[in-house]
């Protein structure tokens, strides 16, 4: 059974700053309701996309410029049979200087091959990140992935 947790990657010409307030500005990015924040330890938000999609998340470390980790404290998604496959999963972002840019790696700790959702979460976040997120650290405007 693979049990590596879906990562990607993508490379800018922006300061590590700049990708870390983008990746805060969480509406600039992710499609879908946001409610509440995710600008300090222990900040709680909400992420609802219809009736598909929804997870609460909990900063759980915030290390300016270098890296943000938001634990799923509660999950359901209504696309699989286990509802909450996202609850107690890890969204981690770190953000190194490769070669005078500025790299971003995204990984979700949990989302791994054997549970149901992988495919379509793992697309998912391929969109929002390599995507959505590029381009909001790019120019300053997300775009719609679904």
């Amino acid at each position: 059974m693979e049990t590596k947790s879906y990562s990607t990657s993508i490379l800018v010409d922006k300061s590590a700053a700049q990708v870390f307030d983008a990746i805060l500005n969480l509406s600039g990015w992710w499609q879908g309701e946001i409610v509440g924040s995710s600008n300090k330890l222990n900040d709680e938000f909400t992420y609802q996309m219809g009736e598909v999609h929804f997870s609460k998340q909990k900063v759980v470390e915030l290390v300016p410029n270098k890296k943000i980790v938001w634990l799923v404290i509660e999950s359901k998604l209504n696309f699989v049979d286990k509802k909450d496959e996202w609850t107690n999963t890890t969204v981690q972002f770190d953000i190194s200087e490769v070669g005078g840019k500025t790299k971003l790696t995204f990984t979700h700790h949990g989302l791994v091959p054997a549970i149901e959702c992988y495919g379509g979460c793992s697309g998912a976040w391929t969109m929002l990140i390599e995507k959505s997120l590029f381009s909001f650290i790019m120019t300053g405007k997300g775009v719609e992935v679904f």
